[in-house]
Parts: structure tokens; sequence; C-alpha cells
């Protein structure tokens, strides 16, 4: 059997913790408005913005906005300004999952293509990527918000037709098992789920299943099978 040649990851919870980062980086904002004098409890607050979140998606640029208009705050400015600075300085904490960079490299040195495949805004994935000092290992890389949808049969074929190649030269390895599995086995390719974050224990689909990055190069073994 050819084993294929082409890896499409995703990023979040895939390449690094992000479910992790994201709690961190939130209850660090909050605390950041609090220190700037908003009379209510973290835990609160973390509510409120996470309802804020849940409606108006995580890429939406005004969370802190609208944490503002909930609480009647008349001149948000010096706390949406709080809040975003210590969001963004969280970020520059942020690792990727222990492996990644070693088996990356590993990867390209063996032949593989490598490239990213993610929902989102891309400067902000690619800042992800720069941030996390791995940008540099992959060929290419598609965004949500260039290819003009979220994931789906649609992005992957999309992705197939830039690059050139068939379904069968392909794995993506992702952490969620509608956009990252079941859409790319939709159009034929192979599949690797990332258990990591909240979608960990979601029953899979996909054709191997690790826990640890590392393991890549062993499930892509399987493939073989």
């Amino acid at each position: 059997m050819i084993m294929p040649k082409i890896l499409l990851f995703d990023i979040d919870d895939t390449l690094f913790p992000s479910t992790e980062f994201a709690e961190q980086a939130r209850r660090n904002a909050i605390r950041a408005m609090i220190g700037m004098g908003v009379a209510e409890s973290e835990e609160r607050l973390y509510q409120l913005l996470n309802q804020i979140i849940k409606e108006k998606g995580s890429n939406y640029t005004g969370h802190f906005d609208e944490l503002c208009k909930m609480l009647e705050i008349k001149r948000p400015a010096r706390f949406v300004a709080a809040a975003v600075a210590a969001y963004h300085d969280t970020k520059t904490s942020i690792q990727p999952f222990p492996g990644v960079p070693r088996t990356l490299l590993s990867l390209r040195d063996s032949g593989y293509k490598l490239y990213v495949a993610t929902n989102g805004e891309p400067t902000k994935q690619w800042d992800k990527l720069i941030r996390l000092r791995i940008a540099l290992y992959f060929e290419d890389v598609f965004v949500s918000g260039e290819l003009g949808e979220e994931k789906g049969p649609s992005f992957f074929k999309k992705i197939l037709k830039a690059l050139d190649t068939r379904p069968r030269d392909c794995v993506m390895i992702g952490d969620r098992e509608e956009a990252d599995i079941a859409s790319a086995k939709a159009v034929g390719m192979h599949t690797i789920k990332m258990k990591a974050g909240k979608y960990a224990e979601v029953p899979t689909s996909a054709d191997a299943s690790i826990s640890d990055f590392s393991r890549i190069m062993a499930a892509l073994e399987t493939l073989k099978n």
C-alpha cells in the first residue's frame, strides 16, 4: 500500500493545549477588569464571558465590549483595554504540546509534506503558529477565513484542488469529530484524532487516535493495514 505523504494539522488542541490557554487568558482578562474597578466576582464575570463567547463565537472581536454592555458600564474603554492587554500578555506563555517541534521535524525529514488546515481568522491563526515557533515547519496554511467557509467536505475539497492531489494521499490530524475527522473522511482522506481538550472523549470514526503528539509516526504506520 502506498502511504499518504501529505499531512494536514488542525491548530487548537492539536498542536497546543488551546482549551487550557483559553481559560487562563480569559481569567487573566477578567482579573484585570476587576483590578481596574469592576465590582463583580471573577466567577460571575467568567460565566458571563463564556455566555457571550458561546453566542458570538470565539473569533468575534468584541467579547469584552459585550461584557461591559451586560454590566451596564457607561465608560467601558479602560476595562476593555485592561482585559485585552491581559489576554494578549497571556499569549507570551503559550507552548506547543510536548514533542511537537521534534515530531514535526522528524515527519518532514521522513518526506512528509506538512500543512495546517484550520477554522478561524488568518492573522489570528498565523499569530498562534508564530508564537509557538512552529510556523516554518509547514508548507502552507489553509484557514477558513481565507477559503470562505468553515471546515466541512467543501473546505477539504478546496484544499485538495489547491494541492492538486488525491484524497488518499492526505491525512487530517485534529481534535474535533465533525470538523476535522468526519469532514475529511467524507472526501476520502485518512484521519487521526488528537485526543486532547474538551473533545478528547467524544467518540470518533478516525482511522487512528493518539493522546501523545509524538505517537503520530506510529499512528501513520497503522494506516498501512
